[in-house]
């Protein structure tokens, strides 16, 4: 599955996978073979960013 290139709509897709498939980051960008730094980066952008403790970009 490809992430959606939409800010917006790849943090919906990424919280909710992180929520119901991943214990982390890292293990859901493994999975998937996305790029993590992409993905923080794009996230950043529209002023969210990873949480470890929550397991969720906040």
């Amino acid at each position: 599955m490809n992430l959606p290139n939409d800010p917006a709509m790849l943090l919906s897709v990424v919280n909710t996978k992180l929520r119901d498939f991943y214990k982390n980051l890292d293990e859901l960008c493994d999975d998937m073979d996305v790029d993590k730094e992409e993905i923080i980066n794009k996230l950043k952008s529209i002023c969210y960013e990873y949480d470890e403790n929550s397991n969720k970009f906040i």
